[in-house]
């Protein structure tokens, strides 16, 4: 089974009109939720395999915060295609995964990330900022991505609704 976590970064902050839009930092909320939803990841026994981030600041801060919430151990990978990066774009990195990550995490931006979850299970869903969703295949390789039946929307979670 392949599991895709979708996770759209946290809350940024606007506050310096100065900062290119790749550079805006989260602001206390998306500080707030970030490991909010780590926790509920590692709560929910979901800790990733790998975890690949958009290089915008929200996206990596994010990635790190919910990385150490979830008691992730290896290293947040980088990659700029996935700054406002469209589907394609997403599904080409996961087409390149090893078969040893059986769980992956992609923390990115919208619309991109609404649009491939659509992609990939035909269900229309909006992820407000730092809500996750949890996407399963049975008996699938990342390397047929783009072949796989349509896969499962197991989940949406919203900050909002935890409880802590």
């Amino acid at each position: 089974m392949k599991t895709l976590l979708l996770l759209r970064h946290a809350k940024s902050s606007w506050g310096d009109a100065s900062l290119p839009d790749h550079d805006r930092p989260l602001n206390s909320r998306g500080h707030r939720d970030a490991p909010r939803m780590g926790q509920w990841i590692r709560e929910q026994g979901l800790c990733p395999g790998l975890i690949a981030s958009s290089t915008a600041i929200r996206a990596k801060t994010t990635a790190q915060c919910v990385a150490e919430a979830c008691d992730y151990r290896g290293e947040v990978v980088l990659l700029r295609q996935l700054y406002l990066g469209y589907p394609s774009d997403y599904v080409n990195y996961l087409q390149t995964l090893s078969e040893e990550y059986p769980r992956v995490l992609i923390v990115g931006h919208n619309p991109g990330l609404e649009q491939l979850l659509e992609l990939l299970t035909g269900l229309q869903e909006r992820l407000p900022t730092a809500t996750l969703a949890q996407i399963t295949w049975e008996d699938s390789h990342w390397a047929d991505m783009t072949n796989l039946p349509t896969g499962q929307l197991v989940v949406v979670q919203r900050p909002k609704e935890l409880s802590y």
